[in-house]
């Protein structure tokens, strides 16, 4: 009688996405301290290393190629970190950011084929194979905190506000369901502990 075929553990993740003026980053560095992650299971945001790589500059965010840089590096730091969870090296993979925010960049990028160049990422191989991981993580969506916008280097500030709308309809259109923290919720510990609710964590 044939035997079962057994399924792949199913992974644990957190994917913290949102615009540059949302605090994603302290959220991030509170939960991996909280958790005891590290990397690689902690994923660190991954497009200022390909910019320093590669050369990019702020000027560059509009173009396809350094959002395809950054959507294959994202890729990348999750395979890794989910081979870091099955060897038992780590129990939950967090990530700042992840390989839907160069495809939300894509859209903002342009208003006559912003639509055109998001599908574009959507199609590559990298998304594709990432979706059904996506799909079963815990995705939290940080609204813009309006007194926190500032001019980082990598987004510009007017988009801060319009990537929010921009993270939801791709994250509707990829089917990937979503949390959201709206931007009153500026308190650390208040959105370390909704996370962990979300994740079903004990504080």
């Amino acid at each position: 009688m044939p035997q079962p075929q057994s399924q792949a553990p199913i992974i644990r993740a957190v994917y913290i996405v949102g615009p540059s003026s949302s605090g994603k980053s302290t959220l991030c560095d509170a939960l991996a301290k909280h958790c005891d992650i590290t990397t690689p299971a902690y994923i660190r945001e991954v497009a200022r290393t390909v910019m320093k790589k590669q050369g990019f500059s702020r000027d560059d965010v509009g173009k396809m190629e350094m959002q395809y840089e950054i959507l294959k590096a994202q890729a990348e730091a999750d395979a890794e970190a989910r081979k870091s969870v099955a060897r038992g090296d780590a129990t939950v993979i967090l990530s700042d950011r992840s390989i839907v925010d160069p495809i939300a960049y894509a859209l903002l990028s342009s208003q006559t084929d912003g639509n055109e160049r998001a599908q574009a990422l959507i199609n590559t191989a990298q998304l594709q194979l990432s979706l059904p991981h996506l799909r079963r993580s815990t995705v939290v969506l940080l609204d813009s905190v309006p007194e926190w916008v500032v001019d980082d280097g990598v987004r510009s500030v007017d988009e801060s506000y319009a990537s929010v709308d921009a993270f939801r309809s791709i994250l509707k259109q990829l089917e990937i369901p979503f949390h959201e923290v709206d931007g009153t919720c500026t308190d650390l510990q208040d959105r370390v502990q909704k996370v962990l609710k979300m994740i079903g964590a004990t504080s």
